[in-house]
């Protein structure tokens, strides 16, 4: 592959922080030990299964991506497919003999080895002119080859056992073409597709275990022009929104990557995200567990017990990673995660706020005081200080506020979010934590027609 333009690479290295918290998606997740239940059953998204095997299953085998964008005359496009092998490892200990069984697990001072399926990174990497991808466009297959390897496991210089780990072949191709689109504007609908292409043939009753080596996992595209833009799928400008509309992503979604403004990089992802989706920038590494709560996930892996850590330290690399930052987090960092609500409206730069700043502002934006603002209910102002009475709808996502339906509560704030929707932050009155939440800053939110202002407030 001819290396990526160096402003382009810059700009991949970007889009590729977002496409790993992809990649990686609940990869492992707590409590970050093979013998959890929820970590038998893994690779959710973005599989890509043999063909064979796809037929007689809800697994597809094809991922298909169609955008619009505009390049410039002579313009290239880089193409990055990532995705996830698994590689299957066996334990074994060492015998009196010299040979070798196979366990299901082996104990050491700092770990303890389990059979798991690793997942290793590969890239598929190419660049092609955007004028060769007219008409039929330009097919490429790709094969990882089958491999076996094997690793001493050492404890205080003495064999006690192996690990063997194998991977099975895949295959695979990338398809790429365009299409003209009428009118004054030069651009095109791009049509991507990723495909596996594995020959392998499953024996009757073969679980989904049988076919995972043999599969694409968390399979992804990054594109990229060097001259030109890609458009939005959500938000195109006005005379591309037809054009846009009829294009047809199968299995994946495509967004712009990068700061807002920046529209020459897209990733096509098995996960619906927004437009220029960050990292949040409180998170302090990868927790790998379906986008869950950082704190939560931080505090619960850092009181696991010492068997337990030792046993995800010998699951994974990445799982010991986990812990070993869960038992380093400063208590600077867990103050910063808590609390951190980014539904509400930000007036300062998307930089972590310090532990005594709140995500709100009112001094760099006089319209909103959370403290201060009231909002009419039934004709009747009320704010921070005033008691209504909680009646939530059905139309609530959170089934547990259907229990405080007919409960009385102090109004703590009125917050306005983005979308200039207005929430009634609240504490349950006769709630015996009550004063523990209003230290913390945490509340339950309603919105005005939840509520009903109580006589005499």
């Amino acid at each position: 592959m001819t290396a990526l333009p160096v402003e382009l690479e810059a700009r991949f290295a970007v889009a590729r922080q977002i496409a790993d918290a992809v990649l990686f998606e609940g990869y492992v997740l707590y409590p970050y030990r093979a013998s959890a239940a929820k970590n038998r059953l893994r690779w959710q998204f973005g599989v890509l299964v043999p063909p064979s095997y796809g037929a007689d299953s809800a697994e597809h085998s094809e991922q298909r991506t169609e955008c619009v964008m505009e390049p410039r005359r002579g313009a290239d496009l880089a193409v990055q497919l990532r995705f996830l092998r698994a590689q299957r490892r066996t334990v074994q200990r060492v015998l009196e003999n010299g040979e070798f069984e196979t366990v299901p697990e082996l104990e050491l001072a700092d770990r303890v080895l389990v059979p798991w399926d690793e997942g290793i990174e590969e890239r598929v990497e190419l660049i092609v002119p955007v004028d060769k991808l007219t008409g039929t466009g330009i097919e490429h297959p790709f094969r990882s080859p089958a491999r076996e390897e094997q690793e001493e496991v050492l404890e205080d210089g003495v064999l006690v056992g192996r690990l063997l780990r194998q991977c099975e072949q895949l295959d695979g191709v990338v398809r790429l073409r365009t299409q003209e689109l009428p009118g004054p504007y030069r651009a095109v609908r791009l049509v991507a597709e990723v495909a596996n292409s594995s020959t392998w043939q499953p024996g009757t009753g073969d679980p989904r275990e049988a076919a995972l080596p043999r599969s694409l996992v968390s399979a992804h595209l990054l594109l990229g022009l060097d001259q030109g833009a890609f458009l939005s799928a959500t938000d195109p400008p006005q005379w591309a929104k037809a054009a846009v509309a009829e294009c047809r992503s199968e299995h994946t979604w495509p967004v712009l990557v990068g700061p807002p403004g920046q529209d020459s990089v897209l990733l096509s992802s098995p996960i619906i995200l927004e437009d220029h989706p960050q990292v949040a920038p409180e998170s302090p590494g990868a927790l790998y567990d379906a986008t869950e709560i950082d704190e939560i996930l931080a505090l619960r892996t850092a009181a696991l017990t010492d068997r337990e850590k030792r046993e995800a330290r010998g699951t994974d690399e990445r799982a010991g990673a986990v812990i070993d930052l869960a038992d380093s987090l400063p208590a600077e960092v867990l103050e910063r995660l808590h609390g951190a609500v980014r539904a509400l409206r930000e007036v300062t730069a998307p930089t972590a706020p310090a532990a005594d700043q709140p995500w709100w502002d009112p001094g760099n934006d006089p319209q909103v005081d959370p403290d201060q603002d009231r909002v009419l209910v039934d004709g009747r102002s009320v704010g921070a200080g005033s008691r209504v009475l909680l009646k939530p709808g059905r139309r609530r996502t959170d089934a547990q506020d259907l229990f405080l339906h007919g409960r009385t509560a102090l109004v703590e704030a009125v917050l306005h979010d983005v979308d200039g929707e207005v929430h009634l932050a609240v504490t349950v009155e006769g709630d015996p934590g009550a004063d523990l939440w209003r230290a913390q800053g945490r509340f339950r939110y309603f919105q005005p027609d939840e509520v009903t202002p109580l006589e005499g407030e």
